[in-house]
């Protein structure tokens, strides 16, 4: 399919670019997007939650009370977990939350979201551009051109721009990412979908990779 190149001032230039359809013309599957999602929020986890057990508590080193002859039940200690102020019982304990998925289906997720934008029109092509100086104010101007100011905005650039990058820091509506990095959760987290030509041809060739892996098991 052809879609229209933006310039900078968020007018259509004379260009067209051709996306390929395996990669954003395909049928989005809902699911394999909802594991993508959920592999990504579970390694954001920084799984340090930690409560003290009878072990970690201060105090009751000794027996509090003879074993026998009192009618009570037996006590070791007086910071077992049913005393006040004894130690948790089966309290959480640092531990990671990393999980996978297979590299097909992740790529699968990231095909799935480019082509929901692409048909929900929250897809724009841009010219290839970069700041000379990190300017918060120029990127806003930026935004004001494609009318997106009130949108969250994603800008995927074809390589790392340190300029661009620093601009967008004070944005809370708008992010930076390198197109062939960006995540499916990235890409659901934001509306609006800003691609540079590079990242397009980039994200093609990453994401078309899929296909041919599966071709070549065939």
């Amino acid at each position: 399919m052809n879609v229209p190149v933006y310039n900078r001032q968020g007018q259509k230039s004379s260009k067209e670019i051709t996306l390929s359809e395996e990669v954003f013309g395909i049928e989005p599957n809902d699911h394999a997007i909802y594991l993508a999602v959920k592999v990504q929020r579970a390694r954001m986890r920084q799984g340090t939650h930690s409560t003290k057990n009878r072990t970690a508590v201060s105090g009751g080193g000794r027996k509090p009370f003879r074993q026998k002859g009192r009618g009570t039940a037996r006590a070791g200690t007086i910071r077992s977990g049913i005393w006040r102020h004894g130690g948790r019982i089966f309290g959480p304990v640092p531990h990671e939350y990393k999980m996978k998925i297979p590299h097909k289906v992740n790529q699968l997720a990231r095909a799935s979201v480019l082509s929901s934008r692409v048909a929900e029109e929250k897809f724009r092509v841009v010219e290839n551009f970069s700041f000379e100086n990190v300017s918060t104010n120029e990127l806003t101007q930026f935004l004001k051109g494609f009318e997106f100011s009130a949108e969250k905005v994603l800008i995927l650039t074809s390589e790392y721009d340190s300029n661009l990058v620093k601009s967008a820091r004070n944005l809370a509506n708008c992010a930076i990412r390198v197109g062939a990095e960006a995540s499916t959760y990235d890409l659901m987290n934001y509306r609006m979908l800003l691609v540079m030509e590079g990242a397009v041809e980039k994200l093609t060739e990453v994401l078309r990779g899929r296909k041919r892996t599966a071709e070549k098991a065939a």
